[in-house]
């Protein structure tokens, strides 16, 4: 990321998030689960963050705390900040679907009895709609015609596509894609990613939760790392390289390293479950650095060599 993009405000500011939800148990009885606790995050106009992490990471939690769709048992605290000012439901609620637009992990969000092209335009404000949305279509190379196809008569790769068309027929400034590319032949994982790319080139924002370090780093500028509900680094995407001697946290350093390409080391152990989480730093009883310090408390994130981090250790 050039010093410009550094200096450019956040258009969303995420502070200290935490979610739990309230479970009834056996006989009405009560138990709060912490799914995400003192997570951060920014997103700022023209680039690319991914957010990686394992299942139950909070990825796609955050994606819908910051759309304001959570279940009604859900428990928030933390900051949310959209374009410098407070989210709050009533302004998510004007938001979403606007400004704010969500490329979602499963083609099943299309409506299966209607047609694609009516399923685009009532995402646009303004202008001949029928017209921008064959413009659109054209620009992710959906041929003509395919605006009258209904959701069962798309390959994967152009309901995705068909997907994205709708987030760019918002004029969205904030794009969420969450897990776009899960399933998809490698050419079109290769599209879809090139057409987020270009949603940022053109000044938005993109959000962009995967599992997959490859994908992410086809298009990131940076790369946040979620562990069991929690961020615990923000690095450059070129931080991801070599022997991971950039990388900052042992678990991004994990990652990194267990890739087939890169020593396929496996890391010992699981994420801990959000009913069983440690009363210290998340990732302390897998962690080879594993000190007393750290069974004690969780680690504050800092600054550290261009990046963010939350570990006693990090140097």
């Amino acid at each position: 990321m050039t010093e410009t993009q550094t200096s450019i405000m956040p258009l969303l500011e995420v502070c200290n998030l935490s979610i739990s939800f309230t479970q009834y148990m056996e006989g009405l009885r009560q138990k709060s689960l912490q799914a995400i606790s003192n997570l951060s995050i920014d997103v700022r106009a023209g680039e690319v963050i991914a957010v990686l992490g394992s299942s139950g990471s909070g990825k796609s939690l955050l994606a819908h705390a910051i759309l304001g769709i959570l279940p009604s048992n859900a428990m928030i605290s933390g900051k949310m900040r959209y374009a410098g000012e407070n989210l709050t439901p009533e302004s998510q609620a004007s938001l979403r679907g606007r400004e704010i637009a969500l490329v979602p992990q499963s083609i099943s969000f299309l409506d299966p009895l209607m047609r694609v092209g009516e399923q685009v335009r009532p995402s646009m404000r303004n202008g001949n709609s029928s017209a921008i949305q064959r413009e659109i279509f054209a620009r992710y190379h959906l041929a003509a015609g395919t605006e009258r196809l209904f959701p069962f008569q798309l390959s994967g790769g152009m309901a995705r596509r068909v997907l994205v068309s709708i987030a760019a027929a918002t004029n969205a400034r904030l794009v969420i894609a969450d897990e776009p590319t899960p399933g998809l032949h490698p050419t079109v994982v290769k599209e879809t990613l090139a057409h987020l790319r270009e949603l940022a080139d053109e000044g938005d924002a993109v959000l962009l939760i995967t599992h997959d370090i490859a994908a992410a780093l086809e298009i990131a500028n940076r790369i946040a790392v979620f562990y069991a509900g929690t961020t615990i680094e923000i690095a450059l995407a070129s931080d991801f390289s070599g022997e991971a001697e950039l990388l900052r946290h042992p678990y991004s350093k994990a990652l990194w390293q267990a890739l087939p390409q890169n020593n396929f080391i496996p890391l010992q152990g699981s994420q801990p479950y959000p009913d069983a989480l440690p009363p210290g730093c998340l990732f302390e009883p897998r962690c080879q650095l594993s000190s007393h310090e750290c069974k004690a408390a969780q680690p504050e994130p800092r600054h550290l060599r261009g990046g963010t981090v939350r570990c006693f250790h990090a140097a």
